[in-house]
């Protein structure tokens, strides 16, 4: 199913005035954040201060509220002992919501967080089997302040403290070390006042994607497709579920959503090192000069990044190395998506271009999600918003190929889902891969052979497990041939709602 018409033709309009209205004519995409796993070059050698991902939703068991999810620290190795992993002491993690399309966030909630050992004297993380997280066994811990900084055009109205204290969820060691890890989750899943709820911890890395893109684009063949490079690695992850009334204004039910992260100097001065709304434009747009300074900026800013998305280099890429043309510019189609929101669907009165994710909270959960969101129907979804279980990648290539210009390319990775099922309620993200997962190694023949340069079959057995022990069996590289190469080198596509080729 494509985009309903009358979203459609709105997507499809001039975005000049509304730019000119905001003083930022000439505004592309470029200003969008990314799904930052190592995006930027200061970034990627500091991951506790990394955002990888935001997502942004009206809760599916709880429709009266909206869920906004924060990770970060990419790529965590579950066994990566025997400091395992932790959020920044000198970090201050902040999710912010602008109500009223000014891109000034009126509701900044910080997370600060504090270390403890209770031994000192041990390396170990922890010193049996850790049943509670208050449990002796439990050597290293984290708790967190959540603070609400309340603005109004841009000043500080009020500050007050909705938790002090709270602990984290710990790394999933392994299951010898934790149990049952799925009650220390629920431990550290708490209740807000006003009937909201937050969580701080360990999380499977809900976003998924073949990352294979970087090398050429898929190889500049297609002999390999369809691998979730980052099945079986965690994240750092907080969130919040927030009775969607306390967000909004009156008459007025979209907000805008981004995350940041500050660090603190050595002379104590806080300074933005991390920022993230959208997925995948900073890894895939920004070039390299200006990813730092964008991870620096504020949304207010973005018109410095101007020329970055009216004339995407993906685009150009794709036609290079596959033969695809790319859609004319300016695309002010990708305006609307990254900067505006849609107009009649995520876009709202007088709003000020700026990288933001847009959610319309009066649209309800849908009863069966579709992973294109909009793009097949289903308003719910990405770009409004974004749910653990929309396909972004493929949204996004899409998009930058013109599918809001009428192409139709159903271009994607073909990583359609995540890898380990996600909670069914708060705080949703799926229980951390165990550290206990073991990848074998492969037979030494197969080493052999790859040493050689020849073909080797991947060792039989191979599997690993998620946090709940359940087996996962990784998704194997795609063969090769016709199926992957049409027309003499074009991309792979598929349909929506036909059979996987």
């Amino acid at each position: 199913m494509s985009l309903p018409h009358h979203l459609k033709a709105a997507a499809l309009l001039t975005v000049g005035a509304a730019l000119a209205a905001g003083g930022l004519s000439g505004l592309g995409s470029g200003a969008a954040t990314a799904s930052s796993h190592r995006e930027a070059p200061l970034i990627s050698g500091q991951p506790q201060y990394d955002n990888t991902d935001v997502y942004a939703f009206v809760s599916p068991d709880r429709p009266d509220t909206t869920t906004l999810v924060a990770n970060f620290l990419p790529f965590e190795e579950p066994a990566g002992g025997p400091n395992f992993y932790k959020f920044a002491q000198d970090a201050r993690y902040e999710i912010n919501v602008d109500n009223d399309g000014d891109s000034l966030p009126e509701f900044t909630y910080r997370f600060s967080f504090r270390d403890s050992y209770r031994n000192p004297n041990t390396f170990l993380y922890n010193t049996g089997p850790v049943r509670s997280l208050d449990d002796p066994n439990l050597n290293f811990r984290q708790t967190y302040d959540l603070t609400l900084i309340q603005r109004k055009g841009g000043k500080v109205t009020d500050t007050r403290t909705l938790a002090n204290d709270v602990p984290v969820a710990p790394s999933n060691v392994g299951r010898a070390s934790m149990p049952d890890y799925r009650t220390l989750r629920q431990q550290a899943t708490r209740g807000l006042p006003d009937g909201a709820r937050v969580f701080a911890g360990q999380a499977d890395d809900p976003f998924f994607l073949d990352l294979r893109v970087f090398d050429l684009l898929y190889g500049a063949n297609l002999k390999e497709v369809g691998n979730d490079t980052l099945r079986g690695y965690d994240v750092q992850s907080v969130a919040l579920q927030i009775p969607t009334k306390a967000l909004v204004t009156p008459g007025q039910p979209i907000v805008g959503v981004y995350s940041a992260v500050q660090r603190q100097n050595a002379a104590g001065e806080w300074t933005q090192v991390s920022r993230l709304g959208n997925p995948l434009v900073n890894e895939l747009v920004v070039p390299v000069k200006d990813k730092d300074r964008f991870n620096a900026s504020v949304p207010w800013n973005d018109a410095q990044f101007a020329q970055y998305v009216t004339n995407p280099e993906l685009a150009r890429l794709i036609e290079g190395v596959y033969n695809i043309p790319a859609p004319p510019t300016p695309r002010n189609d990708l305006v609307q998506v990254f900067l505006t929101g849609v107009p009649k669907l995520n876009q709202p009165p007088n709003v000020r271009p700026a990288e933001l994710m847009r959610l319309n909270t009066s649209i309800p959960p849908a009863a069966s999600p579709k992973r294109l969101g909009v793009l097949d129907g289903d308003a719910a979804g990405y770009p409004n918003g974004r749910r653990l279980t929309d396909d972004t990648v493929d949204i996004s290539l899409q998009v930058v190929e013109g599918e809001l210009l009428g192409r139709k390319t159903d271009l994607g990775d073909r990583v359609d889902a995540n890898d380990v099922p996600l909670d069914k309620a708060f705080p949703y993200v799926a229980l951390p891969t165990s550290g206990s997962t073991v990848q074998k190694a492969p037979r030494q023949e197969s080493v052999r052979k790859a040493s050689a340069g020849l073909d080797a079959a991947p060792a039989a057995g191979t599997e690993h497990t998620g946090g709940d022990g359940a087996p996962i069996v990784p998704v194997l590289a795609l063969g090769v041939g016709a199926a992957f190469l049409v027309g003499g080198g074009t991309l792979w596509f598929r349909r929506r709602r036909g059979p996987v080729l």
